[in-house]
């Protein structure tokens, strides 16, 4: 059953297989954006004058994650306010121009500052399709449209670096930048076919005082901003690995040849982890497993730290690739649930403030990650060591939201009313 009847029915323009396949495409242009590139960063430090082992491309991940994360507190009022259409080709425009942008772009500080641009493009079909998806499904139909989405999501980053070595290989690696460019494009051809799903008497004035509003009652409730700093913390370990993979797997290891199918097999790893995140939730509890994996991503970056330091940063690559595997999985259980959990007390100021929690989780996250990509000597050390470290950040977060009590079952607060000031959500 549909929640709300959107302005336009999808299926008289499109069926329910090719709208939610438009919407998971389109999603899946900010994943795009960074897994092709990945193997090209040879190239690129050589096109542009860098050392061979510098980690400076890496901010390439990092600019990106600093646009997609503001990007998406402006994209929820647009779409409120314009409709998802008109927001979502803003998107795709701001996309395709930074990608041209940064293929353009003949030094890297230019390339880092087309790559924000970039960032902030992909941000709008990730706040459009959400929004759509809650337009239009309720339910099991969201959330059987939220899982194909994801799985569509999670087969770029599987297959994403493969295709961008043999592009890199073959022509320029500017190319690559070029090719997701034509990707938006592509995806805004296809998007005429897309109906408009917010009706017109729900559009609201264009105003960005719900995001303050919105941010005031994230920070003034406990376990919203306990959780949301957790989340922050460890989406540090995974911006560094994404900007870090590569000259891992090829300086460290002497991997370069097999970088794209380590970084895919790992992705594919993480992807399933997702996919039985709902099953295991259901037996559990959210909380519980929460927890339990915490507790276990925590003994696992530890693990982690005393056989990089007992090996000297250079530990045998099978054992490698499976403590990240282990890591990985562990945070595709626990960044989902951490929103969960996060997003519970805040009521009708839900959708403003996932937008709120996101922007804070991306923009931390990439910080942190830049920090230990900075402090790459050659080993995998400086990974394990800022795993280890923000992952006992993430258990501190945690414990101080909980206030020190682990395991309980998730209740749900009273809601946070839509008017809300500063006032925080009764403590579950």
């Amino acid at each position: 059953m549909t929640a709300t009847r959107p302005a336009t029915s999808p299926r008289k323009q499109l069926g329910r297989r090719e709208f939610t396949a438009l919407l998971a495409m389109s999603m899946a242009l900010s994943a795009l954006g960074i897994d092709l590139m990945l193997p090209a960063f040879p190239a690129m430090r050589r096109e542009l004058g860098l050392a061979a082992d510098s980690t400076a491309v890496a901010g390439l991940v990092t600019a990106y994650f600093l646009g997609l994360a503001l990007g998406q507190l402006g994209y929820g009022p647009l779409a409120d306010r314009y409709g998802r259409r008109a927001t979502l080709y803003l998107g795709y425009g701001v996309y395709a121009v930074g990608a041209v942008a940064a293929t353009l772009s003949p030094t890297l500080p230019l390339l880092l500052a087309s790559r924000f641009v970039w960032g902030l493009g992909a941000a709008g079909p990730r706040v459009v399709t959400l929004a759509v998806i809650r337009d239009t499904f309720e339910g099991e139909q969201m959330s059987r449209a939220m899982s194909f989405i994801m799985a569509v999501f999670i087969v770029v980053p599987v297959f994403a670096p493969t295709l961008g070595a043999a592009v890199a290989a073959a022509v320029s690696w500017r190319w690559l930048f070029a090719g997701c460019a034509a990707a938006a494009v592509v995806m805004a051809v296809w998007a005429v076919r897309l109906p408009e799903t917010l009706r017109p008497e729900h559009r609201r004035p264009l105003r960005f005082s719900p995001v303050l509003r919105a941010a005031r009652v994230v920070v003034s409730d406990r376990r919203t901003v306990g959780y949301t700093l957790a989340m922050a913390s460890l989406y540090g370990v995974f911006a560094s690995y994404l900007g870090g993979a590569e000259i891992i797997f090829g300086d460290t290891f002497g991997q370069t040849a097999n970088f794209p199918v380590l970084f895919g097999g790992l992705a594919a790893v993480m992807g399933a982890a997702m996919l039985v995140n709902a099953r295991l939730v259901g037996r559990v509890g959210t909380r519980q497993l929460t927890h339990w994996v915490l507790v276990g991503y925590t003994a696992a970056a530890t693990a982690l730290f005393v056989l990089s330091l007992a090996t000297g940063g250079r530990p045998p690559l099978a054992v490698f690739v499976m403590m990240m595997a282990i890591l990985l999985s562990l945070q595709a259980l626990l960044i989902p649930n951490f929103n969960t959990i996060a997003m519970a007390p805040m009521g009708r100021l839900a959708g403003t403030a996932s937008s709120v929690i996101g922007a804070v989780q991306l923009s931390a996250g990439a910080v942190l990650g830049s920090l230990l990509d900075r402090a790459f000597d050659g080993t995998v050390l400086p990974l394990s060591v800022g795993a280890m470290s923000y992952a006992g950040v993430a258990l501190g977060f945690v414990l101080w939201a909980e206030r020190g009590r682990l395991f309980r079952p998730l209740t749900t607060a009273p809601a946070v009313p839509e008017q809300a000031g500063p006032a925080v959500a009764a403590e579950a």
